[in-house]
């Protein structure tokens, strides 16, 4: 038996001792601290993975102490890593993903754009006409009055009872709909 083959069987029992002396303790200890056992084992195997590549030397005089600082060291950073991702909460992801509207908010707005358009086209034409100068130009009620020739107060009325009358007609499409959605269930 060489002088390196006689290293490496020392080392492999030495760290076969260690684990043999260590691994339970150092399982309850890591299980403790991550709450869950089969979490702990796995932080106890990254730690006799860092042991086995340390030189005995450097570490042979204060073992335990060394297995026990880095497997703590090693708990911690999974719980923070863990704590890290799942801390986000929807509202977060929703405020860090694109600008971008997702496929079912474009086609929700899109029926929802759909029904407005239908309730519109059953206003009077007056009535029509001030909402598209007022949403799809974006007039003020001062342009609005000076190109309909109506005073400003009157575009307000008018304005208002569009509205109100399109809010109206989308409450009752809706309680409809949620009667019918009832009577499917």
């Amino acid at each position: 038996m060489g002088l390196a083959e006689s290293k490496r069987m020392d080392k492999s029992e030495w760290i076969r001792r260690a684990l043999d002396e260590f691994e339970r303790p150092l399982t309850r200890y890591a299980a403790r601290l991550m709450g869950d056992l089969e979490r702990g084992r796995d932080v106890v195997q990254d730690t006799f993975m860092r042991l086995c590549q340390e030189k005995p030397s450097r570490i042979r005089d204060h073992l335990a102490e060394w297995l026990f600082t880095v497997c703590r060291h090693r708990a911690l950073d999974v719980l923070r890593k863990e704590s890290r991702m799942s801390s986000i909460n929807p509202i977060q992801i929703d405020a860090r993903a694109g600008k971008d509207p997702g496929p079912l908010r474009v086609v929700a707005a899109r029926e929802d754009m759909s029904r407005v358009s239908t309730i519109l086209s059953g206003l009077p034409e007056r009535q029509q006409e001030l909402v598209r100068l007022k949403f799809q130009e974006g007039l003020s009620y001062r342009e609005m009055s000076r190109i309909t020739g109506l005073s400003e107060s009157n575009v307000g009325f008018i304005l208002h009872t569009a509205l109100k009358t399109v809010r109206t007609k989308l409450k009752n499409q809706e309680a409809t709909g949620a009667r019918l959605q009832g009577r499917i269930s």
